[in-house]
């Protein structure tokens, strides 16, 4: 995973470099969750945009991720999704709390 700060914005992006799968959701849980309490970010954007695979564990990781940026006060949305990601976020229903966006 790929972590970049703005500064200016105080916008946290993480952004995702494989499949989201069991072992992997582990791994960036871990990560995300020092990032977005070392920088306590105004908006966190989780970055779909190298992902082409996400199993049912990748929902759970976001999820978990949107209620640690929750608790520190930050906005979190999820960027740049490919149509087969998107369907199973469709799917979750995890789209009606957390918006997708093309950056």
């Amino acid at each position: 995973m790929k972590v970049t700060y703005d500064k200016e914005k105080r916008a946290l992006k993480l952004q995702l470099e494989e499949e989201v799968d069991h072992y992997i959701s582990e791994k960036i849980k871990n990560r995300a969750d020092f990032e977005i309490k070392s920088y306590m970010p105004k908006s966190v954007l989780l970055d779909f945009e190298n992902v082409d695979f996400m199993d049912s564990s990748g929902i759970g990781m976001i999820i978990g991720r949107y209620k640690t940026a929750k608790l520190v006060g930050s906005d979190f949305k999820i960027i740049n999704v490919k149509p087969p990601i998107k369907k199973i976020l469709e799917v979750s229903g995890i789209l009606k709390i957390i918006p997708i966006e093309t950056i």
